[in-house]
């Protein structure tokens, strides 16, 4: 791992011994000839790559440093593990897949089109067995959709923990899926699709992740998918056919999908007992929280994007989701929450889906307290610390959906702090 993206532990704000290196915001003013445009530099001296030098386009070396990061002390192995997606680097609301984040029970593995089956069964007329061929024969739609880890932010519960966006709120992507409605297939298998009856959702990996999802839902807008922003899925994400259940946590979104079976009742699996259920101050555990509520967060700047220009116009840029709809304002506080100002929100896609915000403004210098807090179309409004440890306590991994907070200095240096 890159030493310099490499996250600590930490509770409150620390001094950075670095220093960011001030200049004149905006256009330089001319103070003579500028030799990267007055000389004829090496790039126009030669001709350049050719067409086939890389016949599936990867990103130019000088962005080498947008990857996926891990934590190396999160997990004991890397198997079982998870990565995060580099957030603070990114622009607009689409994830390319090789940025996307990976979270694993078992490791990825490598399973062939011709090899891929998918099996219906259970309370069904008729129980099927699909090929991927018989998958790309039905009708198809293409949606945009967030994918979030109910664990994303999970170890800031107790206070600010990890130092960069990248590893807060990391644990998310967003994609363009293309895939069959999951109530095409039942219908095709004539499943009882009445209200009180579930589907039990299983991968083909060694763990055999599998979660229970209600009736109502799986006939709504869940998906089994194909494609993500156009091309095949990645391995990592479940290549060749993978569950896509718009707004609930990622758990549910089961890779390499093998079993759909229908049931009079929820399985109550590992990964919905013991797993990704909320642990409150009493001892007993929330179940079933699926949704993933509204959350927000400040991509830069941020503790891996610190101001370099110096005073003057500043765009401050964050992402928004909800996981029960749209995204229909975002505010920024530049003092910790004392006041706020409303952001200019990006291009809306799907419901279900990341929502770009900006915040314009010329900074003096001054040290800031950097928040934002999102509000859907359902009136959800996103919560501070201390209101969801009076709810919930300290003890949950999953589902922080709180404000964060960065510190910013006069050097323009961020850091992750705790204001509740």
């Amino acid at each position: 791992m890159d030493e310099s993206f490499k996250p600590s532990r930490r509770a409150f704000l620390r001094g950075s011994a670095a220093a960011a290196a001030g200049s004149m915001a905006g256009a330089a003013a001319a103070s003579g000839p500028d030799p990267l445009i007055t000389e004829l530099q090496d790039w126009a001296s030669y001709t350049g790559v050719g067409v086939d030098e890389t016949p599936y386009g990867m990103p130019i070396g000088f962005e080498s440093h947008v990857v996926r990061r891990n934590v190396e002390w999160l997990t004991a192995s890397p198997i079982s593990s998870i990565n995060f997606t580099p957030i603070h680097a990114l622009e607009g609301t689409i994830t390319p897949q090789g940025c996307a984040f990976e979270r694993h029970h078992s490791g990825a593995i490598e399973l062939a089109k011709p090899d891929y089956r998918l099996m219906i069964n259970g309370l069904v007329d008729q129980p099927l067995v699909f090929t991927y061929d018989d998958l790309e024969r039905f009708p198809r739609e293409n949606h945009v959709y967030f994918c979030e880890c109910a664990a994303n932010t999970g170890m800031e519960w107790a206070g600010a923990q990890l130092n960069g966006v990248q590893f807060t709120h990391g644990m998310i992507h967003n994609m363009e899926y293309t895939g069959v409605p999951l109530r095409t297939l039942l219908k095709e298998a004539g499943a009882d699709m009445n209200p009180d009856k579930w589907v039990y959702v299983e991968g083909a990996d060694a763990s055999s992740n599998g979660r229970s999802i209600p009736m109502e839902k799986a006939l709504d807008d869940v998906l089994v998918a194909f494609k993500a922003n156009g091309e095949a899925l990645r391995m990592e994400h479940g290549y060749p056919v993978r569950l896509v259940v718009p707004g609930w946590e990622g758990n549910m979104w089961v890779k390499w999908l093998r079993r759909i079976e229908v049931t009079d009742m929820a399985v109550e699996s590992r990964e919905e007992t013991s797993k990704y259920t909320d642990v409150l101050e009493d001892g007993t555990a929330r179940k079933w929280t699926w949704e993933m509520d509204a959350k927000s967060v400040i991509t830069s700047p941020s503790p891996q994007m610190p101001i370099n220009h110096g005073k003057g116009p500043l765009v401050i840029s964050g992402l928004a989701w909800s996981g029960h709809g749209k995204i229909t304002r975002v505010d920024v506080s530049k003092d910790g929450g004392i006041t706020w100002e409303t952001a200019r929100l990006g291009k809306q896609g799907d419901t279900k889906a990341l929502t770009r915000f900006y915040l314009d403004m010329d900074w003096d210098g001054a040290p800031m307290l950097l928040q934002s807090r999102a509000m859907d179309d359902t009136g959800y409004v996103q919560p501070t610390k201390e209101q969801l440890r009076e709810q919930r306590g300290e003890n949950s991994v999953y589902h922080n959906n709180c404000i964060q907070t960065w510190y910013v200095n006069a050097e323009g240096i961020a850091e992750n702090v705790e204001v509740s």
